[in-house]
């Protein structure tokens, strides 16, 4: 038998041992390699979500989260109006949690909790869409005023709708006449509809939950964000589009610190596991190793063959736990409601993340039992019971 074949063949005489090493391994790689693309298909969405809006600043009433706050609408033309401001949208949020499936109308939705927190809808003029990274809709645009909608593409595909069909939102019937995508992956779960129609369903006349502002190209986010602030205290807040990657971009750090933990977590406890499996072997073949020793064997050849043991079982259990983690992501995600708003993230780095791993896990388990091997006495181990 070649060397290579020994090599390949030993890790598989104890089965039942090495399965269960595998599996400790093949676990860790799993948790790795899932957390890898569920992290990198959010951080693509979040970098999608702050590049797809034109609106550099979100203004909103004062300790009130966007979309969640009531102003007068009157502000809308009064922000109009500040220095260094270009374009102004105001916008309404609501969700429909409406569980009533009646209608008069054939091809009717009833949103039951969408995405288990309900169908957000936004209210917007028609011409101010692009304020919200709405540039281009298949189909037409909605008209002001009318029982007319544009869903995301996210949540036409969500809902299986398309142009044409109707949706039944706050206890009427709307027409969907588009479906736009942006690239936020929150937006295209969603709709926009007429802003007075939406004021007119939920009782918010004259109201709107935040103002998008568009600057002058040669004004500057922060001096505009100030002015507003200063020009209505205890009021208005704003948020700019470089706080919003701020705060993005902390949690996508701490995420990822989070995915290293793991990683780190998932080498000693591997690590472990593989010492464990390889002391055993070398202990049940002590004689055999002292009489490859006597023939001529060199420690270094010893030491070799049971790091490349080590390596076999930890190589195959990051190649089960990739395929598994990949496949178990993409079923949740393609069945799950996080699907929408969540796309699986495949990179190449992700597999060199975890075949690293594995590999690290390999050596530094496989490296003491190779050790104490190589330096076995042929005439102890020859004499060895």
């Amino acid at each position: 038998m070649s060397y290579l074949k020994l090599i390949l063949k030993n890790p598989f005489r104890n089965k039942t041992r090495s399965s269960f090493a595998i599996i400790g391994i093949t676990l860790g790689i799993m948790v790795i390699v899932a957390l890898g693309m569920v992290t990198g298909g959010l951080e693509t969405s979040t970098q999608s979500t702050l590049k797809s809006g034109a609106a550099e600043i979100t203004v909103v009433q004062t300790g009130s989260s966007v979309g969640s706050g009531s102003i007068n609408e009157t502000r809308v033309n009064d922000v109009q109006s500040l220095s260094g401001v270009n374009e102004v949208a105001g916008t309404l949020s609501a969700i429909n949690r409406s569980t009533t499936s009646a209608s008069s109308s054939n091809n009717i939705l009833s949103l039951q909790d969408a995405g288990n927190g309900g169908f957000t809808v936004t209210g917007i003029d028609s011409d101010k869409l692009s304020l919200v990274g709405v540039d281009t809709v298949d189909g037409n645009l909605f008209s002001n005023g009318s029982n007319e909608i544009i869903i995301g593409k996210t949540a036409a595909n969500n809902l299986n709708k398309t142009v044409g069909d109707n949706i039944y939102l706050f206890g009427e019937d709307f027409k969907i006449t588009g479906i736009f995508e942006t690239g936020n992956y929150i937006t295209d779960a969603g709709a926009f509809m007429s802003l007075n129609t939406l004021q007119n369903l939920t009782n918010n006349n004259n109201k709107v939950s935040s103002i998008l502002v568009k600057i002058n190209s040669n004004a500057n986010v922060t001096e505009v964000s100030n002015i507003i602030d200063n020009s209505y205290p205890n009021e208005l807040s704003t948020v700019t589009s470089t706080t919003q990657s701020n705060i993005a971009n902390q949690a996508l750090s701490t995420i990822d610190m989070a995915n290293w933990l793991f990683s780190i977590i998932a080498i000693i406890i591997g690590g472990l596991g593989i010492i464990n499996t390889m002391v055993m072997s070398v202990n049940e073949r002590t004689r055999e190793i002292g009489v490859l020793k006597a023939v001529g064997w060199k420690e270094r050849r010893i030491l070799g063959m049971i790091l490349g043991e080590s390596l076999v079982l930890t190589l195959i259990a990051a190649v089960l736990g990739t395929i598994v983690a990949i496949v178990g992501v993409t079923v949740l995600l393609s069945f799950t409601s996080i699907g929408g708003l969540i796309k699986p993230y495949y990179s190449l780095d992700i597999i060199v993340r975890a075949l690293v791993v594995a590999f690290t896990v390999g050596i530094i388990g496989g490296l003491y039992p190779a050790y104490r091997a190589s330096k076995l006495s042929p005439t102890e181990a020859l004499g060895y019971e």
